[in-house]
């Protein structure tokens, strides 16, 4: 495959060896050139041979030496591009069997990419990768993965996902362990499917797997009102979710005398569905799996306190409304009676999640529509919504209605806060 060159930055490596826009990459070091993975594994070196295709067709090498680690300075078309690796599975959890109809086609498309999971942190369940891919994967030394595992028993794993290739997860596990490659992994639990002894199995397995596991994460099961023709599932209750709580605090313990490590750590969402708080900030270890929801609240708390301890001022005097999700409401409440600046009045609005049903009780699942119809009467100098509830464009929440259609529709000013609990106090205080 060839790549074009779009731009060469002058001083660059690239540029210093005379390569130019408009030019075509069809080799690095004797090897093709798929995506910007191989790209940049290929150019990562002192030590570079650059197989290049002129605009007049004729093909030449260029050999220099640079700087490990030195970018060359181009910027590529978008060939270079990762287009993503689609799912293979039908799991009988997925989030997008149960998205509302009519939304934008974006929220429907099932990714299942690994080299998403080593540039971003995206879960993959490695079942939909050929042989050469796999290798690649070694190749490439690709590590750390997010790995979904669910289930380490074979028949289970193939049940929950609907394809027979998702038993062979054990042996690339340990194929990738073999080559040095770790790996996070997430078992997202569903009532009487892959918790209790099944769980317990699971653990055991990916024990066998140290060091390469570098961590797990528990996370329940999330379900919308649209699942018709879906395989029947049930959310965690509250005395359910204090016994998975109580079953990773015994792996916790057992890791902690055989590796150094909790290894398995229970998502946010299970705490706020025990009714209990979030644990000392000490027992996250290094916040590995926040993106995944773990730890999450407990940093955002500490990130408050520390604001509040670095400020300790009072506050522009003024009232602000905290829209946010039923499950973080309790949380945000007992917050802000501890660190809301002198002089702010807050009050916590949870937002009832009526567009993807009562269950889902997250805030980053919220919608426009929910918020202009709950919000719709507060009586307050500004209204506070985190701005996860929008995409990463920032301009659209998941109903498609704009950050601008919502304002225009509240009865006060509304201002999207940055993830953490710094800025969310700086937000409060009206900084």
């Amino acid at each position: 495959m060839a790549h074009r060159i779009v731009e060469a930055d002058r001083n660059s490596p690239g540029y210093l060896h005379g390569m130019r826009a408009g030019d075509e990459i069809l080799q690095i070091n004797g090897e093709d050139v798929i995506d910007e993975i191989d790209y940049q594994a290929l150019t990562s070196g002192r030590h570079v041979d650059v197989l290049l295709r002129r605009p007049n067709g004729r093909e030449e090498h260029i050999r220099f030496v640079k700087e490990e680690w030195e970018p060359l300075g181009l910027r590529m078309s978008e060939t270079m591009m990762c287009r993503p690796m689609l799912c293979r599975n039908k799991c009988v959890f997925c989030f997008v069997d149960q998205m509302r109809p009519g939304l934008r086609d974006t929220l429907y498309v099932r990714d299942d990419d690994w080299r998403m999971s080593l540039m971003m942190g995206n879960y993959v369940t490695l079942t939909n990768l050929s042989r050469s891919e796999f290798d690649r994967i070694i190749r490439r030394h690709a590590s750390p993965l997010y790995i979904s595992v669910h289930a380490t028993e074979a028949d289970l794993r193939v049940k929950m996902m609907k394809n027979p290739h998702a038993g062979e997860l054990m042996d690339q596990l340990r194929e990738l362990r073999s080559h040095g490659i770790r790996y996070h992994c997430q078992v997202v639990l569903c009532p009487g499917w892959n918790d209790g002894p099944h769980l317990d199995r699971t653990l055991s397995d990916l024990e066998g797997l140290l060091p390469s596991v570098l961590s797990v994460a528990l996370v329940p099961v999330g379900l919308t009102r649209f699942r018709e023709g879906l395989e029947k599932l049930r959310p965690y209750t509250r005395e359910e979710a204090r016994e998975i709580i109580a079953r990773a605090g015994e792996w916790q313990k057992h890791f902690l005398s055989r590796a150094s490590t909790r290894l398995v750590f229970p998502a946010d969402e299970f705490y706020c569905l025990a009714g209990y708080d979030m644990p000392p900030d000490g027992e996250y270890e290094d916040y590995a799996q926040i993106e995944n929801g773990v730890g999450m609240l407990r940093r955002f708390e500490e990130e408050m306190r520390m604001a509040r301890e670095a400020d300790g001022g009072p506050g522009r005097k003024r009232r602000v409304t905290v829209a946010c999700g039923v499950s973080v409401a309790p949380y945000m409440e007992k917050w802000l009676r501890k660190y809301a600046p002198e002089g702010v009045s807050w009050r916590v609005k949870p937002i009832v999640n009526h567009f993807f049903g009562e269950t889902v009780t997250v805030t980053g699942l919220l919608t426009g529509t929910d918020l202009k119809e709950q919000l719709k009467d507060e009586d307050t100098d500004e209204i506070l919504l985190s701005g996860g509830v929008v995409r990463a464009e920032g301009d659209l929440l998941l109903d498609d209605m704009t950050v601008e259609e919502l304002r225009l529709s509240l009865p006060a000013p509304l201002t999207l806060t940055e993830s953490g609990g710094d800025s969310f106090y700086d937000a409060v205080r009206g900084l």
